[in-house]
């Protein structure tokens, strides 16, 4: 068999901030990202034959990341009415008959990640797609086993692909976002490093802490290495925080297993009832 994990957040902000007319509840609060939440799922079923799925949405935004850096990303300047999606999305999923991981402590990222390391172990599975290619979820690649899937160009990111389009292997993912940042994340990187030298050097160590500190004893060159050494040796606590802050979890406490994640179909009661409550014309879900 093989498993869709998906992220469900990144479905909902791409439907919400999609260009097309909005689609409109109740008191007309706008519900384009629930809706298009739904179209996603159900066309991965329908058409691209999903038959076990798991979906992760960040209930709220701030994680435990947030204590642990003050810049990490949240939900300010966020848009209310965007916010106000997630626990309608969330039973909308379940209405659909599919597991969903909704986080709190956790970010939904963590949650695919912890999945697809568990699930990667039984046998029964014969190939894991999260369907995202953002870097972060890149370092969950294992092999052809795990793969990351862009559905939009029908994609697959295994381990060979990961390093054709960032330059590292999945495990030095987390090293090159410390290294270069992440805007999306709020990761500010380190001074002078770009995605060329930090692959560069990871390529050779994998790892930033096993990078020395002086470039004399580099066994990889990048332009201008003395000053990147000096950078590194100067912010190396702050790489590692950095390092950490971009390194996704495997423990968060999620069930699932393969025959949890089954879709046996949609509970068309509950999605009706979800559609009646908001004033959804239920059309509008494409059924």
């Amino acid at each position: 068999m093989q498993l869709h994990l998906v992220d469900a957040t990144y479905e909902l902000f791409r439907a919400y901030y999609a260009p097309r007319p909005p689609v409109r509840g109740r008191d007309g609060v706008n519900l384009s990202g629930v809706s298009g939440l739904v179209e996603q799922l159900l066309y991965l079923v329908r058409e691209e034959g999903a038959t076990h799925l798991g979906c992760a949405t960040d209930h709220v935004i701030e994680s435990f990341r947030n204590d642990l850096f003050a810049g990490y990303k949240s939900s300010a300047g966020m848009p209310p009415e965007l916010l106000a999606q997630f626990p309608i999305a969330e039973d909308a999923i379940r209405s659909l008959g599919m597991v969903v991981w909704p986080m709190v402590e956790f970010e939904a990222d963590d949650a695919i990640a912890t999945a697809a390391h568990r699930l990667a172990g039984d046998a029964a599975v014969e190939r894991v797609l999260i369907t995202a290619v953002d870097k972060d979820l890149c370092q969950c690649v294992i092999g052809e086993r795990v793969v990351c899937w862009d559905r939009f160009k029908d994609q697959l990111l295994d381990d060979a692909g990961v390093v054709a389009k960032h330059g590292v292997a999945p495990a030095s993912i987390p090293d090159l976002l410390a290294l270069v940042g992440d805007t999306a994340d709020g990761i500010p990187g380190i001074a002078g490093w770009g995605k060329s030298s930090a692959a560069k050097l990871l390529t050779v160590y994998r790892h930033i802490a096993d990078i020395p500190d002086d470039a004399t004893a580099w066994r990889a060159a990048p332009r201008g290495a003395d000053r990147l050494a000096r950078s590194l040796r100067e912010q190396r606590a702050e790489a590692t925080l950095y390092r950490t802050l971009a390194t996704l979890r495997t423990d968060c406490p999620i069930v699932c297993d393969a025959e949890a994640l089954a879709w046996r179909g949609v509970d068309r009661a509950k999605l009706d009832a979800i559609c009646d409550e908001l004033a959804i014309a239920r059309d509008s879900v494409r059924l």
